[in-house]
């Protein structure tokens, strides 16, 4: 994993807008009305282009927008989550008699959440009208050999010759996937240990191919209606499950993020990052991401004056948030930097975003055009910091060495 040696490099957590023209056909192909070839073709379109993007907007370590990971109707959960069920097997479809899932907050504020969930971007179809239950009634398999090569390889055509420093690609991890639908295994972790074997297959196909993984929401259950032990007992187990997937696979080759969603939403009952960052420093990675930008995350920074983060380790702090449409400047995303460097060491850094911007089928949580904003404010909030922390003079002899590599 490339480290800020010279410069504070930039990159954000996975998902990016999908083209209308790839929701559409996502959408038809839920609903059985698809070709298998023109969803291809447009996905390898769309995968150029955004990678192309974000080159051209100035981040560093790039992706794929996550345009490979879809919904499948199973889950009331966004791609991050759901693209799971499509590449393992042993579940089936039942008719849904599980009480549904509340954020923590919401008991807080229970006139908000039926006013503010709702389409920011515009109707995309109607995906939520066939969200169906699973619960896994065999052994958990991996089925999804096709479509994870489909996506590196997607990926490698859209870097070539593009210019980024690196890529990552994401996936979910095993303790956050179809949690309490276990109808098959002895116990909840035995169900979590077969997750993180099939997982396992995931993760090596994306190291060996040369991309960073990063681990989505890697200790946590989603179920966010939980006590404060509870929560310490789940990311204990999570750092378990996370670290036996990741079995022969290098920490450096890893990075994960962690948060309390992704929503322009309340947040009061966020897990504070001092509860649970002597836990996170367990996993296997190298890179840790978590929010330091919105309003409930971002004095947390100051943990870092008596927590040490391990020789070789590196942050991934959000310094621009998802969840609003205000524009974050430049200086404000430089002054952040400076602030993480004091306590953390500036070669230890990578520019982040505290979630990512279009997590759920048919949500973005910026207007588009705001969103390459705001990046490309982290971008020149990371330029402007690394010539405070480094002097101008390195950092563009820096970038004129980056330009030359690309010619």
């Amino acid at each position: 994993m490339k480290d800020s040696r010279s410069r504070i490099l930039t990159t954000h957590v996975g998902s990016l807008p999908r083209p209308d023209a790839l929701l559409e056909l996502n959408l038809r192909r839920l609903e059985g009305d698809a070709d298998d070839a023109e969803v291809a073709g447009a996905l390898r379109d769309a995968v150029a282009g955004v990678v192309r993007r974000q080159v051209e907007c100035g981040i560093d370590v790039v992706n794929d927008g996550e345009f490979g990971k879809s919904t499948t109707g199973q889950s009331d959960y966004g791609p991050w989550l759901a693209y799971a069920w499509e590449r393992l097997g042993g579940w089936e479809v039942q008719p849904d008699d599980a009480p549904s899932l509340m954020l923590r907050d919401a008991a807080d504020f229970p006139t908000f959440y039926p006013t503010m969930w709702h389409e920011v971007g515009g109707a995309r179809g109607s995906a939520a009208e066939l969200i169906q239950t699973t619960v896994q009634t065999g052994p958990v398999t991996y089925t999804g050999h096709a479509l994870v090569r489909r996506d590196l390889e997607n990926l490698a055509a859209a870097l070539d010759g593009a210019g980024a420093e690196e890529a990552f690609v994401t996936a979910v991890a095993p303790a956050s996937f179809n949690r309490g639908q276990n109808r098959h295994y002895r116990s909840e972790k035995d169900f979590l240990f077969a997750l993180a074997d099939a997982l396992h297959e995931e993760y090596a196909a994306i190291t060996h191919a040369g991309f960073i993984l990063q681990l989505d929401r890697p200790a946590q259950n989603p179920v966010l209606n939980v006590s404060a032990d509870e929560v310490q007992r789940e990311m204990e187990l999570g750092i378990e499950i996370v670290n036996h997937a990741l079995r022969g696979i290098p920490p450096e080759r890893v990075r994960s993020h962690w948060c309390g969603g992704s929503g322009n939403r309340p947040h009061t009952q966020d897990i504070p990052l001092r509860a649970v960052v002597s836990t996170m420093l367990k996993m296997n990675v190298q890179a840790y991401g978590f929010e330091a930008a919105n309003p409930r995350h971002e004095h947390e920074v100051e943990i870092w004056e008596d927590v040490k983060l391990p020789d070789g380790k590196i942050i991934v702090p959000g310094l621009i948030s998802q969840s609003t449409n205000v524009v974050e400047h430049p200086e404000l995303v430089a002054w952040r930097i400076r602030n993480f460097a004091r306590l953390v060491g500036k070669e230890n850094i990578i520019a982040g975003v505290d979630c990512g911007f279009s997590q759920d089928w048919d949500l973005i949580r910026v207007h588009e055009s705001i969103q390459w904003a705001k990046l490309q404010a982290l971008v020149e909030g990371a330029a402007l910091a690394s010539a405070q922390l480094w002097g101008r003079d390195s950092v563009t002899a820096e970038r004129e060495h980056r330009l030359e590599v690309a010619r």
